[in-house]
């Protein structure tokens, strides 16, 4: 699905080898500047580095931008909205590039998702009138619409930078959830994370980041141990036991 190869850019991204299998759940960890975000940026095809990437074996370069916008969704680290709009009206722009929608089939999917994520009460108002975790919600379910297999056949990519930034615990469970949701539907998810332990229970592959070079990847469960962690992260961790379940703690 995704293959880039000898991908760079400049000091903040050093040449790496990526790739992303259909389905696959996939979360970026490492400490802020690793590189995770760059990462995430050439993968969405907005800005362009060294090396190359392909997106289902077509050129990201070379793939017009209403066809990309189809292809796959971007959310970008949390930025308030420019300007006021209403809640619905910002949703179906989400849906701009799908062609041949029919009204009943776009209203259909907003209801849907937003059920999901929990804002359907929220559809009638302005994007000015919404708290940090209200807005990140929504741009959540744009993101989510763009792909959303029910309306759009050609999504194959969901890129997310921080996605559960101003989300509380349930609205983080609820997220994960809906990320697994769309893997399950034949998208491939990439996505950058700081908890650790969600990595360890929600991601099918995990890349661990550091100073713009990749330390190790694999299975979480394969490589998130306790040591290479701590030389990732530089912090003292340990690995502990609840209810069955492994978590890995700060000292």
């Amino acid at each position: 699905m995704i293959n880039a190869k000898n991908i760079a850019l400049g000091t903040r991204l050093l040449p790496l080898n990526f790739n992303v299998d259909k389905g696959e759940i996939v979360h970026l960890l490492g400490p802020n500047g690793s590189g995770k975000s760059t990462l995430l940026e050439l993968l969405s095809g907005l800005i362009e580095g060294q090396g190359s990437i392909e997106l289902d074996r077509e050129d990201l370069s070379e793939i017009d931008s209403m066809s990309l916008a189809r292809q796959r969704a971007y959310l970008s680290q949390q930025q308030k909205p420019a300007f006021a709009i209403g809640v619905y009206q910002y949703l179906n722009l989400s849906l701009s590039a799908i062609p041949q929608l029919a009204p009943s089939s776009a209203e259909r999917a907003v209801i849907e998702v937003c059920e999901l994520l929990g804002i359907s009460d929220k559809l009638n108002r302005s994007t000015e009138q919404l708290s940090g975790g209200e807005w990140q919600r929504v741009r959540l379910a744009g993101v989510c619409l763009q792909i959303w297999p029910n309306i759009n056949p050609e999504g194959k990519l969901l890129i997310l930078d921080e996605p559960a930034t101003a989300l509380d615990i349930a609205q983080q469970s609820v997220m994960y959830k809906i990320v697994r949701k769309i893997a399950d539907k034949g998208i491939a998810v990439v996505m950058s994370n700081h908890d650790i332990n969600r990595t360890l229970s929600d991601a099918d592959r995990v890349v661990l980041l550091k100073n713009g070079h990749i330390v190790t990847q694999g299975k979480p469960s394969d490589v998130m141990n306790v040591e290479t962690l701590e030389e990732t992260f530089g912090a003292q961790l340990r690995r502990v036991e609840v209810d069955g379940r492994i978590l890995i703690v700060s000292e």
